[in-house]
Formats: C-alpha cells, structure tokens, sequence
C-alpha cells in the first residue's frame, strides 16, 4: 500500500492560512490535472473550513511528500506557510487518517456528521475527473462506511456542541412540538443564522429575522423562507412570538426586564423562550424572574454543550474500535489483490503439469482408461493444492502484516519458479528435457 498523502488542519496551523489555503469546488477541479500530470495516478483532494488536504497513489515510488505540499502552494500561494504546517502520511497511516476524517474524531468539533458528506463529494470529483481507480475508491467506500457506522453504532455526533444548537435543543425540551410554534431571531450574524437554521430544520412554525442591517436580515429571511421584524420596531413583536433567540454584537442590553414583562402581559402569561446567546449578554437576566419566563445564557448553554462534548469524547475509543475493524477489512482485501493472482498462477503450474503427463501416456491407455486418469488426476491436484491455497487466502484476509503476506507469497513463487510465468500458463513445463519443471539444466 503506497498511499500517501498531506493535511493541512485545525491542530497544524492557525484559521487564516487555513481559509488562505481553502479550495472551492473549481479550484479543486483545476488542481487535479496538475496533481495527475506529475505526482500522482490517482488521488483526491478535501478541502472544508478547518482542512485542506491531498491523497494518492504517487507516480513514481520515490515521491517525496514535501513536493505534495510546494505543488499546493504554487497553485494557491501563501507567504506564511511553512512544511511544518502540514502533516504527512503514508501506507496504513493515511488510510487511518483518512477513515479518522470520514468518522467524525479528527474534526475541530468531535463527531461533526458534515465531514462524512463532505469526503464523499471530494471522492466524487476525483471520480468524475477520471482520477480515481479501484483501491483509491475501495478506500474511500470503506471511509465513508466507517463514517455511517460510527454514527450508526456511537452517540459520537449526539447532543449538541455549539451554542446555537444547544439553545435549540434547550427550546424542543421545553416545547414538545415546534411546528406550531412561533420563533423571532435577533441578530443575524453567524451565531444567530446557525440558530436560525437549526430552527426551520426542527420545523419551526414561523420564524421571523430582526437585524440591524436589513439586507442581511433579508437574506437569511431567504434561506429559512421566514418573514422580517423592522430592528427599529422589534420590541413592540416580542410577544408575538413563543420564542426569541438573541445573538447580536451590541455592547449593552437591548431587551430590558420591563420589555419583557409587558411582553408576557400581552401573552397572558403563556410561557415565553428567552435565549441570549450574545456576548456581551443582551437581555438583562433578571427576566427569569418572571413567571412563564423560561431563560438561558451562555453560561448555562455552555455547561449543556461541555457535557455533551464529553460525552462524544467517551465515544471515541468506540469509534476506534469501527476503524481498526474496517481497516482491518481493508487490509484483508488488499492483501489478497498480490495473493490472488499468484494462487492462480499457481494452480495454472500444477495444471499444465498434469496436462502435459497426461498427453505423454494418451495413446499408451485405452479411451476408458485415460478418462478415469484424467479424473483421478483432476482430483488429486485439487487435494495438493487444497491446503496451501485456503491457508494463503485466510493469511491474507485477515489483515496480517503486508510485509508477511508479500514474504510469503515470495516463497511460494520462488518455490515453485512463478515469478517468471505468465498469468495465462503459458511456457509452464515447455522444457521437455527437464520433465520435473526445474530450472536446472541437465
């Protein structure tokens, strides 16, 4: 297994020379030629928010990986960047690495389920630009497969770990259904669109944008399909609305305690979701005082995902145990690509042994005769070679040592001189005055 790849990620190296070395959907496209014209037969390129990385089988045996990495640079350059940035793999290394990735235990958030999708569409592209072949996409099968079974088989991407999602999920416990339910989002910066999204994904009823700049807010109002609250006019809709998540960057509270409980008055005290997920905070916290009054900030929305995070950092061990196991599989299967043909070689050896003994006695035996030592023949070299070709085929299944299983079908070539024989049994025992097959010369 010559894999070898580079990354570039979250623990190597700090955001701006990640986002400085992201690749869109067309670059990656214009980089694989150049990647197939000198360093590789076949790879793939990733690129997400928090990693940039190159895989694949080198061209020439001798590929050194820091070549990988200066073709990267050439093609998207970065004055910062330095070798020490990236990490390097090779053999079983890369293939764990990359089977980490689709697993969700390598990423910035421990069991992020995006990254699965997201190495999926990278091995599309290589597929669609002709760059990827059977043990490049026999790799990625059983990544994105090891994906699907750590979440699957883990709580590896349970609960929440971002404060946007945490508020959420604070909301759906509170209200056991949201689709009549009604939500007003209050800053539409990253932390409230995250917000905002989770909502219409839970199906939220109605949800409604309040953002300072109105463009921005109608834009996110686009993506959720939600309606816009005039910023200016936002406190006189409070209590429209059974939920309202704030996440704008103001320095002081926006949402005092009297906004509130005129809110709630209007409501006839049904219970109202307040969630502040801004810093610096911007409702005034004394509103969980107020009866119907359900309150979070980040304090106590971080206790929530903290947990959580711990609790996907105790799934790991589980998801390794998914990884060795598949790449013990994957393994088993390589393995067997050197040990198939050279059974078949083999089988192709004793084979023309036998057809050529056959033909020295055909006219020696009567017809009956000859089709019962033919038979009897038949027979006997399939109970010789029964053993040896079950033992190789289970040595090399179940993922032993790749260096063991090359050693010994080494042996059995050299044993019995398949190493220059062709895959067809061609030329096998043409030497007529060496009957024993040997190589020598008499």
């Amino acid at each position: 297994m010559n894999l070898v790849g580079i990354s570039i990620n979250h623990k190597t190296s700090p955001l701006d020379l990640r986002e400085a070395l992201h690749l869109n959907h067309d670059e990656i496209v214009t980089l694989i030629p150049r990647l197939k014209n000198s360093l590789f037969s076949e790879g793939v390129v990733i690129s997400t928010c928090n990693r940039t990385e190159i895989f694949g089988f080198p061209q020439n045996q001798e590929l050194d990986l820091s070549s990988i990495i200066d073709e990267l640079i050439r093609f998207k350059p970065v004055n910062e960047i330095k070798q020490e940035h990236f990490l390097k793999f090779f053999s079983c290394g890369a293939v764990r690495h990359l089977f980490s990735v689709a697993s969700g235990i390598d990423s910035m958030i421990i069991g992020d389920s995006q990254i699965l999708g997201q190495v999926k569409e990278a091995f599309e592209i290589s597929e669609d630009l002709d760059f990827a072949g059977a043990a490049l996409r026999r790799i990625f099968d059983t990544a994105i497969k090891t994906g699907k079974r750590a979440i699957k088989e883990t709580t590896i991407s349970e609960g929440a770990v971002t404060v946007s999602y945490a508020a959420v999920q604070v909301v759906e416990k509170i209200f056991s259904s949201l689709d009549k339910k009604s939500a007003l989002v209050i800053g539409a910066g990253e932390t409230g669109e995250l917000a905002a999204v989770h909502l219409r994904d839970k199906g939220i009823g109605k949800i409604a944008i309040a953002n300072r700049t109105i463009e921005r807010a109608e834009k996110l109002a686009k993506k959720i399909h939600g309606e816009i609250v005039p910023f200016q006019f936002y406190k006189e809709h409070l209590h429209n609305f059974d939920i309202v998540i704030s996440a704008t960057s103001s320095n002081n509270i926006i949402v005092s305690y009297d906004d509130i409980k005129s809110a709630v008055k209007k409501r006839k005290n049904t219970p109202l979701i307040l969630m502040d997920i801004a810093v610096p905070r911007d409702i005034d916290p004394d509103v969980k005082k107020i009866d119907n009054v359900f309150y979070h900030d980040m304090d106590s929305l971080k206790i929530i995902v903290d947990q959580n995070l711990q609790k996907r950092k105790d799934q790991i061990p589980l998801v390794q145990k998914i990884i060795m196991e598949e790449m013990i599989g994957f393994f088993g299967w390589f393995n067997t690509l050197d040990v198939v043909p050279t059974i078949k070689t083999m089988r192709l050896f004793f084979e023309e042994i036998r057809n050529d003994e056959l033909e020295k006695i055909k006219n020696k035996v009567s017809d009956e005769d000859f089709i019962k030592i033919e038979d009897m023949t038949r027979r006997m070299i399939g109970r010789i070679l029964h053993n040896p070709t079950v033992k190789l085929r289970e040595f090399a299944e179940t993922g032993a040592n790749i260096k063991e299983v090359a050693a010994n079908t080494m042996i059995l070539k050299d044993l019995f001189n398949l190493g220059s024989i062709p895959s067809n049994g061609k030329g096998i025992n043409e030497d007529k005055n060496n009957p024993e097959g040997t190589n020598e010369k008499k």
